[in-house]
């Protein structure tokens, strides 16, 4: 056996193993991303008061879910590990969701323009005509309702599917969620600086509202004064979707759906929920369909990235342990003593 085979059964079985990331490395991902969204908030001159009770309430629980972690953290077993596990999981996706929400207001601010028009057209091309979707809800008060509470899924998806994650101890799984899910607000929020819109309600819709949706207006009314530096603070406890483009409730559809199918009992519920909260897009979020697609492609994007990351990390500390152990200094030592001194001198 050569020194390569020894090397890839070192690393074949260092794969069989975790694939867990320290809690260390995400709490610096997520204080990296802090501090981005810090300075983009000081550039566009945003503000917030902390002292809110609408932004002090999301500070304490994610105070007292760190203060939990902390007090649990040698909790390896049963129950007491499950209510860790769980606590840690939902602190980090809060922390990211609101994260993600606050970083699109001042992305807001560093637009110009709107892609409305060419977003219309493509839908056009695509013959999904919004209209008649939003008419049907209209004429049909249960689809509102139904709608408006499909919508809001995108927060109880991720509760189930990560307490399933808790209670089957599969630690590797909820950090792949948690990272697909933070790339996927990144890349929706980089997106959205290159293609800004009100959405349909506001550029395709004339007259009077007859059904206002969840999403309402406030891309139309929020991206002018963000622009004008108009807005002055940020309120936690009210914020508003301002991506159209993509749709980040269709990105976080597709990561909730892969993640729970390998969940026998979540697959089901998850997939009917998130198909509903799929059909309640259009006209809850205020979206065209090649939004919509574009929120597809960034879930899936996502996913596979974070997926090949993760993926890679054992033979990458596998590698690092087998050259930090002096087995590759062993070896290359034994290598050139087995040259002859002739051959040496030539290479010198």
């Amino acid at each position: 056996m050569d020194m390569s085979d020894t090397q890839d059964m070192h690393f074949d079985t260092q794969a069989r193993g975790s694939r867990i990331v320290p809690t260390s490395w995400l709490l610096v991902l997520l204080a990296g991303s802090l501090l981005i969204v810090i300075a983009m908030m000081g550039w566009a001159d945003l503000g917030m008061d902390f002292l809110k009770a609408s932004n002090a309430k999301y500070l304490l629980a994610l105070t007292l879910l760190a203060a939990f972690c902390y007090a649990m953290r040698d909790q390896a077993s049963g129950r007491p590990r499950i209510a860790r596990d769980f606590a840690e999981y939902v602190g980090f996706f809060l922390f990211i969701s609101l994260l993600g929400a606050t970083a699109t207001y001042p992305a807001a601010a560093a637009t110009s323009g709107f892609a409305d028009a060419a977003l219309a057209r493509i839908d056009a091309a695509l013959g999904f005509e919004w209209i008649d979707w939003y008419r049907l809800v209209v004429a049909n008060p249960w689809l509102q309702t139904a709608g408006s509470l499909a919508y809001a899924n995108i927060y109880m998806s991720p509760v189930l599917l990560l307490g399933g994650l808790a209670i089957s101890g599969e630690r590797a799984r909820a950090q792949l969620f948690l990272f697909s899910f933070w790339l996927a607000a990144v890349i929706t929020m980089l997106l959205f600086l290159a293609m800004p819109a009100v959405g349909p309600l506001a550029y395709i819709w004339q007259g009077p509202i007859p059904y206002m949706p969840t999403s309402a207006l406030y891309q139309a009314e929020l991206l002018p004064l963000l622009r004008d530096n108009m807005l002055g603070a940020v309120d936690l406890g009210a914020l508003q979707g301002l991506v159209c483009a993509p749709s980040f409730h269709t990105a976080a559809a597709v990561i909730y759906i892969a993640m729970a199918w390998q969940c026998r009992y979540l697959r089901w519920p998850l997939l009917v929920i998130n198909a509903a909260m799929l059909l309640s897009t259009p006209v809850e979020g205020t979206h065209y369909l090649v939004d919509m697609i574009g929120g597809a492609m960034v879930g899936l994007f996502a996913l596979c990235t974070a997926g090949a990351i993760q993926y890679s990390l054992p033979k990458l500390r596998a590698q690092r342990k087998w050259r930090e152990t002096g087995l590759w200094q062993n070896l290359t030592s034994s290598s050139s003593a087995a040259v002859p001194p002739a051959v040496q001198s030539r290479d010198v």
